[in-house]
């Protein structure tokens, strides 16, 4: 359900509402208040920072809850990692990613690009390092 819910969440993500336009009325005047007298170029440049670091990490706790889904871990859980899960869980965020840049070209104020696929992807491998890392965490408490 939480996988289900959060591709909700992300497909809602895509519509005319979260356009660069519409957010950029909400970040550019938050960036002019962090950085008065700053340049047009400068805020654009931090707008679209801003708005790719958000596809990356939609996208890692995407693969976060697919890899949680798939592995149903326990507290506690001796289980040691496998990378079947974490590849199928990347699988799956990546191509959820792809389907949503598809379901972007059909919205006028949006497109779709490749290259954030691209950064959805390596988003979903950064959810996937994360998990593998608090893993190595645990396991060494």
């Amino acid at each position: 359900m939480p996988v289900i819910l959060w591709m909700a969440v992300i497909f809602v993500a895509s519509s005319d509402a979260f356009s660069v336009p519409r957010t950029s009325r909400i970040l550019g005047p938050l960036l002019r208040w962090i950085f008065p007298g700053a340049s047009e170029e400068f805020l654009s440049g931090w707008i679209f920072l801003i708005r790719k670091a958000a596809h990356a990490w939609e996208y890692a706790l995407l693969s976060v809850l697919c890899w949680r889904a798939l592995r149903q871990p326990k507290w506690g859980d001796p289980r040691p990692w496998a990378w079947n899960p974490a590849w199928k869980a990347w699988l799956l965020a990546t191509a959820y990613a792809a389907t949503d840049e598809w379901h972007q070209s059909f919205v006028p104020s949006r497109g779709a690009a490749v290259g954030d696929v691209a950064i959805d992807s390596a988003g979903a491998l950064l959810g996937i390092l994360l998990i593998f890392g608090v893993g190595l965490w645990r396991r060494r408490k």
